[in-house]
């Protein structure tokens, strides 16, 4: 490997205006990064990662302060607040949010072209058959169908391939990979890990890679640098950061991570003798046209939830698990009818609730809320965090007046620990790990009986999951609660759920308590989903 840096960060300080004076994102950052090396990224969620990719990247929030550093890429210095012509051609970036970087309005396809011919001197037709190479390479099913599709006909873990197709296009020498694999399930994510590792043999750049996931980053990085609060706590090899941590922060990650994995603390299954369901899925499907003939009339349709059974029981947490695009989302979304499913019934409390009055949904929906994937395109940008939670118990009758809501409002914000001085900032003032605990407090807000969770912690750091996870745990304890648990992280799934439920192409292929699928799947489906998950050892 090259000794020679090629990106060298020198005392970098940003910093924010608020009500309460300035606040400080980044403290003094300075690191270096050789030819040829992966650096990992780790902290808690707002401690900064993401600031310094954007500051990297000449691309701080306009009410950012940039009050000192300097940023060299080989050698040659360039204003971070007027990025360097290396931009896009030599530094690219994957960033954490694919539905806010991908334009809403264009072909996905055709995005990621533009980005070749914008960087390289090639035609249109050599720059789609690049493009759809880059989706081949990412493991995009029917690469042909992805470049004709929009960003939201797509899954969070396709959208995620997408934007790495779009990075990865003009070969840059710094990739800058912000949550790359947040989105993504286990089979998809080694994929894309691979991918990574084939990167760093082949193509001989650069990689910063941000994740929350010390697994990934332990599989990845050559060295690890550990953020806290806007400062470098820690810096070293994987082998000396993992292994022997020096820092009481970095020992904290670890022993939440081993808190969360270990088998011991599984020891979940609850009982169902004799005990009704509170949730029947009979013969649901949800299906979207294709193709259409001259007509209009659909000939093709994509089966995204196909013929699916199971039911959930009162108090009880059941983990749905699947790749990216196995309809996990789609089957959530369709219970709570904000998707019209094709057929099939959804039974809550001995009704089916798919034949109910839009008068009769809100009423059900105060009972059955879901906590979305993306936290960003769920929260409205122009209303402020507090508002965004008390907006729920007006719509829905929840206390007698306003200052009982907003108080209603802090309490939830510090419960899934932000603070009351959160309440009037908006969405964008937040880190994506800080948005979904924000999504979480409003779906809290009206307790509900059953809460559908979206991938609803896959943005957050270790130690925030594992203070999401108690939490949820506790609710479920103090108010009977029932989740349907959507999750591509298996050792959450298996930490938080009595049973389990398998989706592959639309249908339930396995489904059975935590323990016997972790420990005798039945499906080779499940073995191969099992296979993929990544492992750190943290052995001496």
């Amino acid at each position: 490997m090259q000794t020679d840096n090629l990106l060298t960060i020198n005392d970098l300080r940003v910093s924010f205006p608020s009500e309460n004076g300035k606040v400080d994102a980044l403290r003094g950052i300075s690191f270096s990064l050789k030819k040829g090396e992966t650096l990992g990224i780790v902290g808690e969620s707002g401690s900064g990662k993401s600031m310094t990719a954007l500051a990297i990247m000449g691309l701080l929030p306009t009410a950012a302060n940039l009050e000192a550093g300097e940023v060299l890429f080989e050698g040659n210095a360039g204003r971070i607040s007027n990025p360097v012509s290396v931009i896009g051609s030599e530094i690219a970036m994957i960033f954490q949010e694919p539905m806010t970087s991908l334009n809403p309005v264009f072909r996905c396809g055709d995005q990621v072209a533009e980005a070749i011919l914008l960087h390289q001197k090639t035609t249109k037709e050599l720059a789609k058959l690049q493009t759809l190479q880059l989706f081949e390479k990412v493991k995009l099913p029917n690469p042909e169908r992805i470049w004709h599709s929009y960003p939201h006909q797509l899954s969070g873990g396709q959208r995620q391939r997408v934007m790495i197709a779009m990075a990865m296009s003009c070969n840059p020498s710094l990739l800058i990979a912000d949550e790359p694999t947040s989105a993504l399930d286990v089979t998809v994510q080694r994929a894309i890990l691979d991918l990574f590792n084939e990167l760093e043999n082949d193509w001989g750049g650069s990689t910063i890679f941000i994740s929350h996931d010390l697994e990934v980053v332990a599989e990845v990085a050559d060295s690890v640098l550990v953020m806290q609060k806007g400062k470098i706590v820690e810096f070293g090899s994987v082998a000396q950061i993992f292994k022997n941590p020096n820092h009481p922060y970095t020992q904290l990650l670890l022993e939440n991570f081993k808190k969360r994995t270990s088998s011991s603390t599984v020891n979940r299954q609850l009982s169902t003798a004799n005990r009704q369901p509170i949730l029947s899925i009979s013969n649901l499907q949800t299906w979207f046209p294709s193709k259409r003939n001259f007509f209009g009339k659909p000939t093709e349709h994509v089966k995204a939830v196909d013929m699916v059974n199971f039911e959930v029981f009162e108090g009880e947490t059941l983990g749905l698990v699947g790749e990216s695009g196995s309809g996990k989302t789609t089957l959530g979304r369709s219970i709570l009818n904000l998707i019209n499913p094709t057929s099939g019934e959804v039974i809550f409390q001995g009704k089916n609730i798919l034949q109910q009055t839009e008068k009769q949904w809100i009423s059900t929906r105060k009972d059955i809320q879901i906590i979305f994937q993306d936290p960003y395109s769920s929260l409205n940008p122009r209303q402020p965090i507090g508002l965004a939670i008390t907006e729920p118990m007006q719509v829905h009758g929840i206390f007698t007046s306003e200052k009982l809501q907003r108080e209603r409002a802090v309490e939830l914000l510090e419960t899934v620990g932000l603070e009351a001085g959160h309440f009037w900032r908006f969405p964008s003032e937040f880190s994506g790990g800080q948005r979904q605990r924000i999504c979480i407090a409003r779906a809290l807000a009206l307790e509900p009986k059953i809460i559908i969770c979206d991938e609803a912690i896959s943005s957050l750091d270790v130690t925030v999951q594992t203070q999401v996870l108690d939490l949820l745990e506790v609710l479920q304890k103090k108010h009977g609660l029932t989740y349907i648990f959507i999750s591509h992280d298996l050792s959450v799934v298996r930490l938080i759920s009595d049973r389990i439920a398998v989706m592959k192409d639309g249908k339930i292929v396995e489904i059975g308590p935590t323990n016997e699928v972790f420990s005798s799947p039945k499906s080779d489906y499940t073995r191969q989903l099992l296979e993929a998950i990544p492992f750190l050892d943290l052995k001496n």
